[in-house]
């Protein structure tokens, strides 16, 4: 089994400065992972998460949403998630830059690439895909699902995977008709998971620890959800030859 390899370093959006945190092994990659944070930027979990995708064989890099890494008062965050979000042209290309910065640093021979996102993350994802980023696959965990602009017919190029909380109260049902509505439209190929009871944020512990009734660790649905997702993975990356076993 081959070491990871662990990077820390900036890149450039626009006037932006931005962090990312990259794990990879130290042979090739089986596929590029990017990895979209919550709505509060990088955290440990997040660069736990890119480490454990590289024991996996991935090359996986956390990016940063705003240029101020990871950021603990929920208001500032939210003011900074709104300001990003006003523009959602720009909001999509701050995301390309991060797609771009995986594909310079990483050992990928190929260009197989997925981009998965949690929360705001999850949100963020499903926005590369309604802009036509050409990638294998989104993977959303308790993601927000609405969008200013839909997709239209034929410009969703990614596979798209949405793990959602059936009980989430940011995402109410209405907002999962209209996107399931749109995805037809779209002509898109989306898996949809529901889990019943499953409130938003389950895919991390310490929300627990929020004061937040909205938010809900889910042992159970965190373990489904990873599930869904490597079988995503492998049903598009598994059983292709990297240049040295050629």
């Amino acid at each position: 089994m081959s070491s990871i390899e662990v990077q820390q370093f900036t890149y450039r959006h626009g006037d932006v400065e931005l962090a990312g945190y990259m794990a990879q092994p130290s042979r090739y990659p089986r596929a590029g992972i990017l990895i979209v944070p919550t709505i509060a930027g990088p955290t440990k979990l997040m660069h736990d998460r890119a480490r454990w995708l590289a024991s996996l064989g991935y090359s996986a890099m956390v990016c940063d949403l705003y240029g101020k890494g990871h950021v603990e008062n929920i208001r500032e965050a939210r003011q900074l998630a709104d300001a990003l979000r006003a523009d959602a042209e720009y909001y999509r290309d701050r995301l390309r830059c991060a797609l771009a910065e995986l594909r310079t640093r990483s050992k990928l021979a190929n260009n197989r690439l997925a981009a998965i996102g949690y929360c705001m993350g999850g949100e963020a994802v499903l926005e590369m895909a309604r802009g036509g980023e050409d990638i294998a696959l989104v993977v959303s965990f308790h993601g927000l699902l609405a969008t200013p602009l839909p997709a239209k017919r034929g410009t969703i190029k990614a596979r798209i995977l949405v793990c959602h909380g059936r009980a989430d109260p940011l995402v109410p049902p209405k907002q999962v008709r209209e996107f399931l509505e749109e995805m037809d439209l779209a002509g898109a190929d989306c898996h949809m998971h529901v889990y019943t009871g499953v409130l938003h944020g389950f895919t991390d512990v310490s929300s627990n620890s929020r004061s937040m009734d909205a938010v809900r660790y889910n042992a159970s649905a965190d373990r489904q959800s990873k599930a869904a997702m490597l079988s995503m993975f492998d049903e598009l990356f598994e059983n292709k030859k990297t240049p040295d076993q050629y």
